[in-house]
C-alpha cells in the first residue's frame, strides 16, 4: 500500500474542502481499503467522513412522501430498518442479498454506490486494463469473462457494476443528491452510473469535489405488495450476481397497470428498458407476456465466450423473478427474515 495523508474533519464543509482538493472520501472502506491493498488505487488523501454523520447523513426518514436514506447510513441498518422493510421490501431483499453480515455492517449506502467492478484484470495490476489505466486494452474479452457484462459493453471495456442495492435503487426510480463547495444537485438513479463506452475509468457522473449526502426514493406503495429480487450466483452467499433481477408489479386482479425491471451482473450499470415495462402495462401477467418483456430488456445482448451462458440465463431469470412477483412479495406475506 503506498503511503496517504490520513484526515478526520469534524464538519462537512471540511470534507468538501478537502474532496476540493482531490482527497479521497472514507466511511466503511469495505471495497476502498482492499483497492489500495492491491495498489489498483493509490489515493494521495484519504479523509474520513464517518464524524459527519452528525449531519443527518446517517439517517433514514419520511421525507416528500418517500424515504430520504443517508449516504453514511450503514447496508444492515438500511436494510432492516422498519420503514424500508414496510414500504420498500424490494431494496430490503436486494441490500441483503449483497456480500456478508460482516461487510453489511460495515459498508454505507453511499460507499456501495461507489462500488468499482470485480473484474479479474482490474484488479490485477500485473496485467494491461482500460478501467485502471486508460489505453492499454481489455484482456476481459478474449479472456476470463465468465462474470463479465453482455449489454451496454464497448471495445474498451466489458467489466460489470457489482451491486446488489443498486439494482433495485434504479427499479425504484432513486435520486442521488449531492454536495460540493460549489453547491448541490440532484442526480437520477439512471444517469449516476455511466456505460463504458470510451472513457471506461469513469464509473459515474460525480464531479470532482462532490460528496454524496442521501439518496431519495419516492412513494412505491403500489409496488410493496408484488416484488422480487432474484440473484443467481455461483454460490449461496458472498458472492457477485452473475444475473440478478428486481422485479415490481402494480397489479390490478391478474393485469398489469405498472412494472418495474432492472438487471445486476449484466453491464457496467444497473440495467432498465422502460420501453419493455410499459409494454406490460395492460397485458395479462403471465409467461408469455414475461417472456417477450425478457426478450426487449436484452435486445442487442452479446457474450464475449465464457460468459455466453448469461443470455438465456438473463431471460429466464427476468420471467422467474416477475413471476415470483405476481404470486406476492415474500416480506408482505409475512415471510420475514
Amino acid at each position: 500500500m503506498n503511503p496517504f495523508a490520513f484526515t478526520q474533519p469534524k464538519d462537512i464543509d471540511g470534507v468538501l474542502a478537502q474532496l476540493a482538493e482531490g482527497a479521497r472520501p472514507i466511511a466503511g472502506g469495505t471495497n476502498l481499503l482492499d483497492l489500495m491493498k492491491e495498489g489498483v488505487m493509490q489515493p494521495p488523501q484519504v479523509v474520513d467522513i464517518n464524524a459527519i454523520a452528525c449531519a443527518g447523513l446517517d439517517g433514514i426518514e419520511e421525507a416528500d412522501g418517500g424515504l430520504r436514506l443517508g449516504a453514511l447510513a450503514r447496508n444492515a441498518d438500511t436494510a432492516y430498518h422498519p420503514l424500508v422493510r414496510d414500504r420498500y421490501p424490494l431494496l430490503s431483499s436486494a441490500i441483503l442479498a449483497g456480500a456478508s453480515p460482516q461487510l453489511r455492517n460495515m459498508a454505507t449506502n453511499g460507499g456501495n454506490l461507489l462500488q468499482r467492478t470485480r473484474c479479474v484484470y482490474f484488479y490485477d495490476v500485473g496485467v494491461p486494463c482500460n478501467k485502471r489505466e486508460p489505453g492499454t486494452g481489455c484482456p476481459a474479452k478474449h479472456g476470463i469473462n465468465r462474470q463479465l457484462a453482455i449489454l451496454g459493453t464497448s471495445e474498451q471495456c466489458i467489466a460489470t457494476h457489482p451491486s446488489d442495492m443498486c439494482v433495485a435503487l434504479r427499479a425504484l426510480d432513486a435520486v442521488v443528491h449531492v454536495r460540493s463547495s460549489s453547491g448541490e444537485r440532484e442526480i437520477p438513479f439512471g444517469e449516476f452510473h455511466r456505460l463504458p463506452g470510451e472513457r471506461p475509468e469513469l464509473d459515474t457522473t460525480l464531479q470532482p469535489g462532490e460528496l454524496i449526502t442521501h439518496i431519495a426514493l419516492p412513494d412505491a406503495a403500489r409496488f410493496v405488495a408484488h416484488s422480487a429480487y432474484i440473484k443467481v450466483r455461483e454460490r449461496l452467499s458472498y458472492a457477485f450476481a452473475l444475473v440478478s433481477v428486481a422485479a415490481a408489479l402494480d397489479l390490478d386482479g391478474g393485469t398489469i397497470r405498472a412494472a418495474r425491471i432492472a438487471l445486476g451482473g449484466v453491464a457496467h450499470k444497473p440495467w432498465r428498458v422502460e420501453e419493455a415495462e410499459r409494454e406490460l402495462e395492460g397485458k395479462q401477467a403471465d409467461e408469455a407476456a414475461f417472456a417477450l418483456a425478457a426478450e426487449r430488456i436484452l435486445q442487442g445482448a452479446r457474450g464475449w465466450g465464457q460468459n455466453d451462458f448469461k443470455l438465456p440465463l438473463a431471460k429466464n431469470a427476468i420471467v422467474q423473478a416477475l413471476q415470483t412477483a405476481v404470486r406476492g412479495t415474500a416480506y408482505a406475506r409475512g415471510e420475514r427474515e
